[in-house]
């Protein structure tokens, strides 16, 4: 759930419309604040590689259910670059070496 300090800073900014999700026990943390933010009207980005559960089970199905709900799935290398905008960005060359030297496949996405 949206806790309180969350729901007051957001609410210091009525601009900010959308919000980037992650974090472990997705089928409970996560989605339980997404599915609270998505109802009080927010764009939520719920960062797939970027959320955890015990169960692999119970982390597909949350993922599931918050893009039913309306979330957006999405990767935090599609986020980063977002953020960033295009490749004028002065910070662009050195967040495309970090994204060309990531991990390797965590198998998280598989079953996406």
């Amino acid at each position: 759930m949206a806790i309180p300090e969350v729901m007051e800073i957001m609410s210091a900014e009525p601009m900010r419309n959308s919000v980037v999700i992650f974090g472990i026990e997705t089928q409970v943390c996560v989605q339980q604040t997404a599915l609270d933010l998505l109802d009080k009207g927010y764009d939520v980005h719920i960062l797939a590689d970027g959320c955890s559960s015990r169960s692999q089970v119970d982390r597909m199905l949350a993922l599931e259910r918050l893009r039913a709900a309306g979330a957006f799935l999405t990767t935090s290398e599609s986020v980063v670059f977002e953020l960033l905008g295009d490749s004028k960005h002065p910070n662009f060359k050195e967040v495309q070496a970090l994204v060309k030297t990531s991990a390797p496949d965590s198998g998280l996405l598989t079953k996406l």
